[in-house]
């Protein structure tokens, strides 16, 4: 099901969901991106973080390196512009099958940390959009003429 709005094709996203070894849910509008890296180890389980959205998917590869410096390359990285609210991931199916995913693996933590995760952004989400009303980070492109 392509979305024409935005061209989103959600049953390709989900399908991508349990394939990622990496994923990351980036949302233009406030500038963030949910990382979640399904790999754990014997001393770390899978990674939950709201991190700063970066120019490239090499770039945010690079950073994950630097977190995760025991583990090894990544070798699956999907990439999901969300251009939409975040509750919309819900209403799309996208974060049950997150959701599902971890919770198939038992990774609890991982889930909580989703869960966490996720009202972070709908908290970011909706500073931003205050900030947005409020004109604090934003200027005019250009103003009425006066006469």
């Amino acid at each position: 099901m392509m979305d024409e709005d935005f061209g989103l094709d959600i049953a390709e996203t989900l399908a991508n969901i349990d394939k990622a070894e990496v994923l990351s849910v980036f949302f233009p509008t406030f500038r963030k991106a949910l990382i979640i890296d399904t790999r754990s180890n014997g001393s770390q389980g899978p990674l939950v973080k709201v991190m700063p959205m970066v120019a490239s998917p090499q770039e945010r590869v690079r950073a994950i390196r630097r977190m995760r410096p025991g583990f090894p390359r990544i070798t699956n990285l999907t990439v999901v512009p969300w251009p939409r609210y975040v509750d919309s991931l819900v209403a799309q199916g996208i974060w049950d099958k997150i959701l599902a995913r971890l919770t198939a693996a038992g990774q609890d933590q991982a889930v909580a940390d989703c869960q966490a995760a996720f009202q972070e952004l709908k908290k970011m989400e909706k500073d931003e959009l205050a900030s947005v009303v409020k004109g604090e980070n934003y200027h005019t492109i250009w103003s009425a003429r006066r006469r």
